[in-house]
């Protein structure tokens, strides 16, 4: 199962800056499972979102020509706590796109306030990067473009 933990983007500045939306439900199946007294949503699992609203733009940079993995959290500090019924913005600013990747600052909010601060490395997985053939598409799946499609349009996904 891939697992999205973003709802959809609310701005998205090629190459610049994204901006997307994650509410937290007391649905969703892990809340239940990460202190089930008292669920929070994990903060790995925000830095899983940030990593997936910054990774499509530094992937979006060239085109989606490379996917692109998380290469390193060199930052993430957390000052509080999301629980069923915040809303999460995670604002994704670059700060260097280069042949090899790209880093990013981001800024998780809940509810307006900010929670989070996060500095994140991305690598472009393609064979000459790792050594070996890999998968076209592997990360950068239909869903996850799909996201950005009232962004780029519904034909520009490739």
């Amino acid at each position: 199962m891939r697992w999205i933990w973003i709802d959809r983007f609310t701005e998205f500045e090629p190459r610049t800056r994204a901006v997307a939306i994650k509410n937290v439900s007391l649905a969703e199946e892990h809340l239940h499972d990460h202190w089930q007294a008292y669920p929070v949503m994990p903060a790995s699992l925000m830095i899983e979102g940030m990593a997936q609203t910054a990774g499509l733009l530094v992937g979006q940079a060239d085109g989606f020509a490379n996917d692109v993995v998380l290469a390193k959290v060199t930052r993430a500090e957390f000052t509080d706590i999301a629980t069923p019924g915040d809303q999460l913005i995670y604002e994704a600013i670059v700060e260097h796109l280069g042949e090899a990747g790209g880093s990013i600052e981001g800024t998780i909010h809940r509810n307006g306030d900010v929670i989070g601060n996060i500095r994140m490395m991305f690598s472009y997985a393609n064979e000459s990067a790792i050594g070996r053939e890999l998968p076209k598409g592997f990360v950068f799946t239909e869903s996850f473009q799909r996201l950005l499609s009232p962004f780029i349009g519904d034909g520009d996904h490739a």
